[in-house]
């Protein structure tokens, strides 16, 4: 009898003979049982080690993620510190233009209806008795400029620009203040103008005594009318962002006899 296993026939195509293979049955079982726990072993390293490999495999993803997001919380602290350096110049910037809210008012008074804004207090406004002269008072009431036109604190943003050079020319200067704000005639004089201009937008000119004009621009309301006669100190304006302005400020002007000169040599900063 032959003996117990198994042949393994080998026929190459074109050929006439065939080869045989004789596998003893213990020889097969010992392949099948390797072959199968080759399979096991490989299913557990896979089992047990595939995420290690895969977690591996992501690690310079991460640490990329990882400098990245740092540089982000980074460049987020740097914009942190700059908001508050910039809410602390605002708050700085408020205080000085005066900017403050009035407290609130209790009672029926203190209600605000939808859509409305409380109103800021004005300053109160010096006097003087009717038969004290104004200062520096010429003929019929005139003086030359020598008031500030703000009673409220005002950050100055521009000054005089007379060299066309650089950049342009910017006659006065520049005075950043809360829109509404009281605007005060400078000295003792008369409305030679009062309307609209394309660059100022609402303005007056007051003229004044020996050749001197003051000028009043980007105003929000105009309280006189021209040919009034107005004393130094007598509010003519209300300040605004009329004309070409990007933010409520008043434009303060000097003229002598038609040129403009630098304001505060002649005015002091002040109440």
């Amino acid at each position: 009898m032959p003996s117990a296993g198994y042949t393994i026939i080998i026929h190459r195509n074109g050929a006439l003979e065939s080869r045989q293979l004789q596998v003893p049955s213990w020889l097969a079982r010992t392949v099948v049982i390797t072959t199968a726990v080759a399979l096991i072993v490989l299913v557990t390293l896979v089992v047990a080690y595939g995420p290690i490999v895969a977690a591996a495999a992501r690690t310079p993803f991460l640490q990329r993620r990882v400098d990245e997001l740092t540089r982000q919380n980074a460049r987020v602290g740097q914009l942190a510190r700059e908001l508050s350096d910039a809410e602390a110049r605002y708050a700085h910037l408020r205080g000085m233009l005066g900017a403050q809210v009035p407290p609130p008012v209790s009672g029926a008074e203190g209600q605000l209806g939808a859509g409305e804004e409380r109103l800021f207090i004005a300053p109160p406004i010096a006097a003087r008795p009717p038969a004290a002269p104004a200062r520096g008072s010429g003929t019929g009431g005139l003086s030359i400029p020598y008031r500030w036109p703000l009673a409220v604190p005002s950050y100055r943003t521009r000054g005089m620009v007379t060299d066309t050079s650089s950049e342009e020319v910017h006659p006065g200067i520049d005075l950043a203040v809360p829109e509404g704000s009281d605007v005060r005639a400078a000295g003792g004089g008369v409305v030679e103008r009062a309307g609209t201009d394309s660059s100022y937008g609402l303005f007056v000119l007051l003229r004044h005594a020996r050749g001197y004009q003051t000028m009043y621009g980007h105003l929000s309301r105009i309280l006189v009318s021209r040919g009034d006669t107005v004393a130094a100190g007598q509010v003519i304006a209300l300040s605004g962002n009329t004309g070409r302005s990007t933010a409520p400020h008043l434009h303060f002007e000097v003229r002598l006899n038609g040129s403009s000169i630098d304001p505060t040599k002649l005015v002091r900063e002040g109440p």
